[in-house]
């Protein structure tokens, strides 16, 4: 069965319906519908009356996702108003999260132009999430059955990674990805980190950040006790981890670490945030406005990232 809550629901007045569902044995996910100017309604519905994931899971619908309700929004446009319904249902499933009323949430697309029209300061779910629940290490990994992708940087543009790629954040993102790979079945994680120059520097030919900053980063966690190894040149340690010589690759920067997933996962990959007191998973997909309304929206990564997040409940 699934359940839908309104978008702008109070957070102490959850229905007794909902309540009712505590005693249900399997993980109540709330689900987001994202962009409900996109395909995210779409998907959300069609993943929470899958009858595999109904085993699973107890899927309660966050945001607009009835007929009517969607029509209020222009199908395919971006606009303030479809940013803030987006982010109103993402805050309070997570907010239920916290509270306890929900096991773990599942987010449908948004769109970052929307966010940034409806006057919202954050990028992306990543970093909204952080600073609801007020955790300052997170990182987003993507998670697939063949590769699993951290990401040292995320949505920022190319000019500013480099600034960004610090020895310090680097070390932290190696712990989280380190501390966080168990749950996941990985209980003495091998982690790869991808250099960000071509060929890793080639020696300090390419590029000085490689010895200045990466290979530090990886000897004070290796001397933590952490076995992380590289940096590896970015066009071969995606083949490496595939073969199935590390769990995990650290990549450095959003495309860096996206291309490889998304050639070889793509619809199955699922979006987990790592370091968040509550469990987020999410699609490894955009809010695809081209296709809206035509029933073409495949919701396997819905899917998969409900599947992962009840995996994760029970782990």
């Amino acid at each position: 069965m699934v359940m839908v809550v309104e978008a702008v629901l109070a957070t102490d007045a959850m229905p007794a319906a909902i309540e009712a569902y505590r005693k249900v044995s399997v993980p109540r996910i709330g689900l987001t519908v994202g962009d409900p100017a996109g395909i995210g309604p779409e998907v959300a519905i069609k993943a929470a009356s899958d009858s595999e994931i109904c085993k699973v899971c107890t899927p309660i619908l966050y945001g607009p996702s009835s007929e009517s309700e969607c029509a209020k929004f222009q199908a395919g446009i971006v606009s303030a108003m479809a940013g803030r319904a987006s982010y109103e249902a993402v805050r309070s499933a997570a907010v239920d999260a916290i509270a306890g009323r929900l096991d773990a949430i599942t987010t449908a697309p948004i769109n970052k132009a929307a966010w940034a029209l409806a006057g919202l300061p954050w990028p992306g779910h990543t970093e909204m999430l952080a600073e609801l629940t007020g955790s300052k290490n997170v990182a987003m990994m993507f998670h697939s059955d063949r590769l699993r992708v951290i990401l040292a940087t995320v949505h920022v543009p190319l000019s500013e990674v480099t600034r960004r790629l610090t020895r310090v954040r680097l070390e932290r993102v190696i712990r989280i990805a380190h501390e966080s790979l168990p749950k996941f079945g990985h209980s003495h994680p091998r982690l790869a980190l991808a250099g960000l120059n071509p060929h890793a520097g080639e020696g300090g030919l390419i590029g000085g950040e490689e010895e200045r900053i990466f290979a530090p980063a990886v000897a004070r966690c290796r001397a933590e006790g952490i076995d992380v190894t590289g940096p590896f040149p970015g066009d071969t340690v995606f083949v490496r981890a595939l073969r199935g010589d590390f769990d995990a690759v650290i990549a450095s920067y959003h495309d860096q670490g996206l291309i490889p997933i998304k050639l070889t996962a793509f619809g199955q990959a699922v979006n987990v945030t790592l370091g968040l007191p509550i469990i987020r998973t999410s699609v490894d997909h955009g809010t695809a406005y081209d296709i809206v309304g035509q029933g073409l929206a495949d919701p396997s990564s819905t899917i998969s990232a409900l599947r992962l997040a009840a995996s994760l409940v029970e782990s």
